[in-house]
């Protein structure tokens, strides 16, 4: 299966209700610099948090979008409805939009 990417505009757009941000980079990298409302599991722990995703809308976030990409195939085949983020955080960042600092 093909893992779907949304650009940054089209996550903007996107009514985010109900929707999972899943940021999968390490917690340090997390805690440096986020987007709002995302949530942190790091890609290395994801396993066994899969079958919590299942039915669920997540759009997974990492700093340049390799791991997202990952993460996506992995919660795709667990059963959520998943979306990538092309360009990760330092896209985001490049786009002059804010990121939230801490935990």
């Amino acid at each position: 299966m093909t893992i779907r990417e949304t650009t940054i505009a089209e996550l903007r757009r996107s009514d985010l209700t109900g929707t999972v941000l899943l940021d999968v980079r390490t917690r340090p990298e997390f805690a440096s610099g986020h987007l709002a409302g995302a949530v942190n599991v790091p890609l290395d722990e994801l396993g066994p948090h899969l079958a919590g995703y299942a039915g669920k809308d997540v759009v997974t976030v990492c700093l340049s979008g390799g791991r997202s990409a990952v993460a996506a195939q992995a919660l795709q085949n667990a059963g959520a409805r998943v979306r990538s983020l092309a360009g990760g955080t330092n896209a985001w960042q490049r786009a002059g939009l804010p990121l939230e600092k801490g935990r």
